[in-house]
């Protein structure tokens, strides 16, 4: 494989921090809890903990597919929920790590020369660039990752990103950023 240049090492790092975080959430929540949704409050219509996991891979496999110019190499539905076959915690665990992968594989090919380079968008008809699609990808996936930690946490799962680590402090952010909050 190519060493991916500067921008592609950005944004691979990116990925590799949506993989900590978001799948990592995705696989601690438990099996039995996929199917939460909140119903106390402003709730209606939203989507489960599965179908957020689920949308928020298939996206990331559009998005990829995007900043590399093809379409998906596997079939993600028809809507934006991913395919419905897709049911079980340990089926939505393996769609989301082949997103994962596909999204490594998408970054890395970024370079200085090709990410103003025209693709397709990953949202509908029209063109952007592949840098474009590059940057959306971590704000979408953190949208439903922030989701996704008030339906695990009100299930009693604590994000792993929160878990205290061997004997340094909590969390998992960027060398010197802030822990408060977690």
């Amino acid at each position: 494989m190519l060493k991916a240049d500067a921008v592609g090492q950005i944004y691979d790092q990116q990925v590799g921090s949506i993989e900590r975080e978001v799948l990592g959430i995705v696989q601690a929540m438990p099996a039995d809890k996929f199917d939460f949704a909140p119903t106390n409050g402003t709730f209606d219509g939203v989507r489960t903990f599965a179908l957020q996991a689920r949308h928020d891979a298939t996206m990331i496999w559009r998005i990829s597919a995007s900043v590399l110019g093809e379409k998906p190499p596997i079939d993600t539905g028809a809507g934006d929920n991913g395919p419905d076959t897709l049911k079980t915690k340990d089926q939505i665990v393996t769609y989301f790590q082949g997103a994962i992968a596909y999204a490594h594989k998408s970054m890395q090919s970024l370079t200085k020369e090709n990410m103003l380079d025209p693709v397709p968008s990953a949202f509908g008809p029209g063109m952007t660039t592949r840098l474009a699609m590059a940057a959306f990808l971590g704000l979408h996936s953190y949208d439903h990752y922030g989701q996704m930690v008030v339906y695990a946490r009100m299930n009693g799962t604590v994000p792993p990103a929160s878990q205290p680590r061997g004997g340094g402090p909590k969390g998992g952010g960027p060398k010197g950023a802030s822990k408060a909050g977690k």
